[in-house]
């Protein structure tokens, strides 16, 4: 049984069914013609290309016409032919349009001209009708599809972790709080604090920032999982390069060391990036010559290289013989910046980079600590333009090591008590890492502002839309 009530605009355009009656619907981008004959073209989300609907004029009411301007949506019915103009093999001879909302030609904000990425951003609401907007988003979509597809191809099981939690997994402390509590007259202890044991869930929960740790709890059960979903970050950064709600890629699997994590992560985005060329060109090349004339050329080259694999100690040397001046310090237990990242990938290497070894210090607690007993079996993975792009580690597997992090950096024990104890039941070795799929997106993309590869971007003090 088919539900197909009218023909995408993608299909028209590729259909070799000329002479054939059709319908497609749409929005307008533009109208142009005569007394005699109007020329509109539409476009209905589904490919980068209009179709032209060429219509006799005299054969519609004036006053329907009239309202045929850009912005309208509009059904038509006609012949699918072969074109006899420039820029199209086929084109639709109009036998009906129904308007289906009219857009008033004065206000409308998205006319014909170009528009800033500024501009756009305060119309969130109608930038997707844009090419730039509409290409993101397709390709959003595709790199979505093809995330579960690796993993569905692979054997991994796909896991819906919390997005209200009581665990800070990065311990970084800027969560969004969650409670039903009367803010202006909360309930207190005798001590002055906020009792949140009258909250909803009887204590202080937040918005997650990472599913790793319930991914942990998958993996020790089913081996093999992956989170997709939305974290938070209450981080006041007003960059081009930070969000307060974006989404994560968070696989984790049990008995694999941190060679099999490397492994995993340099196939896996090396799957996403072929993904999106095989499938999602006429996008690409669109934004490849629109906004950044080296993305296919990048793409390909990072698709085409082996990832290089040194230590953070065999990092910092470089940098710091490098004879640059960075704007941040290079001495050995400092974190690399963005600059630093972007330097070993473009400059030195002039491939992607995967740095392990990290000083246990500027790390999370729940990564396994080296033989050393000073670095940490961490894992970043650095891109051109981007910089760090996949995070990730070997688990700490050992209880009694894992404890004795804890408290040396004090975390309150009672809060991770269910983390401990996959440590105390059957304990195993296990690796995970986190793509940020923002960041992914701008390089995918080549767009510069991680605001242009989400549809409605949360900033500080903006939540628009």
């Amino acid at each position: 049984m088919s539900i197909k009530r009218r023909t995408r605009v993608r299909e028209a355009l590729t259909s070799c069914e000329v002479a054939k009656e059709i319908t497609v619907m749409g929005w307008v981008r533009t109208r142009r013609g005569s007394k005699k004959i109007a020329f509109i073209a539409l476009n209905d989300g589904s490919t980068l290309n209009n179709i032209q609907i060429v219509a006799d004029v005299p054969a519609f009411h004036e006053d329907l016409l009239k309202q045929v301007t850009t912005g309208a949506c509009i059904s038509v019915t006609g012949t699918l032919t072969q074109s006899a103009g420039s820029g199209q093999s086929v084109e639709i001879q109009a036998k009906s349009i129904k308007l289906h909302g009219p857009a008033d030609p004065v206000t409308y904000p998205l006319q014909k001209k170009g528009h800033s990425l500024e501009f756009l951003r305060e119309i969130a609401h109608l930038r997707p009708r844009t090419n730039t907007f509409g290409a993101i988003l397709r390709l959003r979509h595709a790199m979505s599809y093809s995330i579960h597809k690796y993993f569905n191809d692979n054997g991994f099981y796909y896991l819906h972790t919390p997005i209200i939690t009581g665990s800070d997994a990065e311990g970084a402390g800027e969560m969004f709080r969650v409670t039903t509590l009367d803010i202006m007259n909360p309930p207190k202890t005798e001590d002055g604090r906020i009792n949140y044991r009258e909250d909803f869930f009887g204590k202080e929960t937040n918005l997650t920032v990472s599913g790793q740790l319930e991914g942990e709890i998958g993996a020790l059960a089913l081996s093999d999982v992956y989170t997709f979903g939305p974290t938070f970050r209450a981080e006041n950064s007003n960059t081009p390069r930070h969000l307060a709600e974006f989404w994560m890629i968070e696989p984790e699997m049990a008995f694999y060391d941190i060679h099999d994590n490397m492994d995993l992560a340099e196939d896996f985005l090396k799957y996403l990036i072929n993904y999106a060329l095989e499938h999602c060109v006429e996008d690409l090349r669109f934004l490849n010559d629109m906004y950044d004339k080296e993305l296919l050329s990048r793409l390909n080259s990072v698709t085409d290289s082996d990832f290089v694999r040194i230590t953070y100690t065999e990092a910092i040397d470089i940098l710091n013989s490098s004879g640059m001046k960075f704007e941040f310090p290079t001495q050995w237990g400092a974190d690399l910046q963005s600059e630093h990242e972007r330097y070993l990938v473009e400059k030195h290497y002039k491939n992607p980079v995967i740095i392990t070894g990290y000083p246990k210090a500027i790390k999370a607690f729940y990564m396994k600590q080296n033989d050393d007993g000073t670095t940490v079996r961490a894992m970043d993975v650095l891109f051109p333009r981007i910089g760090e792009i996949v995070g990730g580690s070997q688990r700490e597997e050992n209880l009694q090591a894992l404890e004795n992090r804890i408290k040396e950096i004090g975390i309150p024990r009672e809060e991770l008590w269910w983390y401990l104890d996959t440590r105390r039941f059957g304990s195993a070795p296990h690796s995970g890492f986190g793509l940020g799929f923002e960041r992914m997106m701008l390089f995918i993309t080549g767009m510069s502002n991680i605001r242009d590869v989400i549809p409605f971007p949360r900033t500080p003090n903006h939540a628009e839309f």
